[in-house]
Parts: structure tokens; sequence; C-alpha cells
């Protein structure tokens, strides 16, 4: 099982909690970093980080390691996973699939353009697998650019054309692979103007990204397109999509069920609601993050001081329409 003291959002907690510039003005001033220095603000080591395998259902299992959960379907075909980490545990990531019966993996889909979720790029492409995603996920992935983390802001590089997507769709695509019908889903912008919903058909189980976080508040890249509204419309059609049952893998932490799903919309809906109302009435971004509107829910998110400004981006988020 996984380790509880590997979710994200409570490395980032860790990380920051001696930083000297509170989040919700840090967006201004925040310095821009390499992956060098976000690796080190983390606390990220790539030398001790340990791969876990956790199966799901027949043929599907979940790695948890440094960055974004991968799924992974093995069968007769071969290797499928979505998202991939980084090249830096690339060698662990295979071995962890060698370990449940893989070898090597054939193809990679990236749930959208991050770091986190897409780095292993740089090692797969080269190494001959067939990457996979959204096509603005590719397009932003080919020209990079600077994700804004409200905290901090990191310079995301270009990738090179082997470690770019070869396959794009628009809205959806299929792929039949390992007699499983994996279904490929951009319901609107969300987390990104880029994201991919994977539903394993066989297995009733969709792996959703960074749209939902299951282990904390989500971070709303406004920046690269995101936003509240669609955030909540992806996942709402997104649950859907999915029969009774449905095994919801999360960009960040557990792997949960449709219940948790419909609770994180719900969150959604009631901040995004709140928020609006105090825009409405002419509140000023600290005047709506000092109002707490996430404060009844905190306790199963946690502090929304240690997401990546919730509230700010929700702010910034619902401002610009």
């Amino acid at each position: 099982m996984r380790n509880p003291n590997r979710l994200w959002l409570w490395t980032l907690l860790l990380s920051w909690s001696n930083a000297a510039v509170a989040h919700n003005h840090a967006s201004a001033d925040a310095n821009l970093m390499n992956l060098d220095q976000l690796t080190e603000a983390f606390g990220w080591d790539f030398d001790s980080t340990k791969i876990e395998t956790e199966k799901v259902a027949e043929g599907l299992y979940v790695l948890f390691g440094v960055g974004g959960n991968i799924g992974v379907s093995i069968g007769e075909d071969g290797v499928l996973i979505v998202d991939n980490q980084f090249p830096q545990v690339m060698d662990k990531i295979e071995a962890a699939i060698a370990g449940i019966g893989g070898k090597g993996v054939d193809y990679a889909i990236n749930t959208h353009w991050h770091f986190d979720h897409a780095e292993g790029n740089n090692a797969l492409g080269p190494g001959g697998t067939t990457i996979v995603a959204h096509k603005n996920a590719r397009v932003d992935m080919a020209a990079g650019g600077i994700v804004n983390l409200v905290i901090s802001k990191y310079k995301q590089q270009p990738y090179p054309k082997q470690a770019l997507p070869v396959f794009t769709f628009d809205d959806r695509m299929q792929i039949h692979f390992n007699d499983n019908a994996i279904e490929l889903f951009h319901f609107s912008p969300a987390h990104t103007n880029g994201d991919t919903a994977v539903i394993f058909r066989k297995q009733n189980a969709i792996h959703l990204g960074d749209v939902f976080n299951n282990s904390g508040y989500p971070f709303v890249d406004v920046d690269s397109g995101g936003g509240i509204d669609g955030m909540i419309t992806f996942c709402e059609r997104a649950l859907a999509e999915m029969s009774p049952g449905a095994i919801i893998i999360p960009g960040h932490g557990p792997v949960t069920d449709a219940s948790a799903l419909s609770r994180y919309i719900y969150m959604l809906k009631t901040v995004r609601s709140r928020v609006a109302s105090m825009i409405a009435d002419g509140k000023t971004m600290q005047e709506v993050i000092d109002a707490k509107p996430t404060s009844d829910f905190d306790a199963v998110y946690g502090p929304e001081t240690a997401s990546l400004g919730f509230v700010n981006r929700v702010y910034t988020s619902l401002s610009k329409q």
C-alpha cells in the first residue's frame, strides 16, 4: 500500500513551511525556478525515492513515487501507462513494471503537460515509447513556459521532438489495447487547457490526472488555460461516464471511489459560489482569502494555506470571466 507520507501537498507544506512570503501575494514576488531548484525546494530526492505498487483491478495497477500517480495497464499486448513522473526515476519505474509482469513501456499517455506528470517523456520517447496527449498539451510541451505555482514559478523547458506526443486528439480518442477499450476524453479546459481523462472500460476505472487531487485542494493553472468552472464541468462529465462501483485514480493521493469524487465536486462548487459572491460584492482577493471560504472543508482537504493558492486561483479564474 502507498505510504500516506508521500502525499504531494503535504510535501509542499513541509518544503515551504519556513518561507518568508505568504502564498496570497507570492505570485507577484516569486522567484523563477529551474528543475534542480524546484526539486530542492520540494525536498525531492530521486536517489532515495521508492516506487510503490498498488493493484486496483485485474491487469491495472497504480505506481506511486515522486510526482503524479502512474496508471499501468499490463496484458498480452504489452504495457500502457498514464503519466510518467521523471527520467531520474525511470529505471525504478521500469523495475516496478517488470515486477508486475511487464517489459518496457509501449504507450505513455500524458494527462497534461506539467513536469511532475510528463517529464519522463524525455526518457521514454527516445527509447521508443509511443506518447499520446491532448493537442493543447503537446503545444505547451513543445513551447515550454512558466508554470505559476503561486508560491513559486517554474520555468518548464520545451521538450525535444523525441519527447513530444506523436498522437494527439481534440475531444475523444480510443486505444484498443490489452483486450480493453481505453478511452481518452477532453471534456473542457480544467486544470490546464489540455487535460485528458483516461477510462479503462474493462476495469471500470478512470485516471483523472490533476483535475482530481485526492491529497488536498487542487491547483488550478489559470495561466495555462485552466479554470474553476471547467474543472467542475470536467469532473461532472467524467463521473457521468462511469458505471457504478468505478475506480477513481487521482493525479495525486490514494486511489478512491465515485463517492469521493462526488464530494470533491461539491467542494469545488461550494467554494466557487462563495468566491463568486464575494467578487460580486466588490471584495479584493485578499479580503476573499481572509474570509476563509474553504474553512468547513479543511478537515478533509487540509489547510488551504498548504495548497498552491487554491482560493487565489479560484478568484483569478472567476475574475477573468
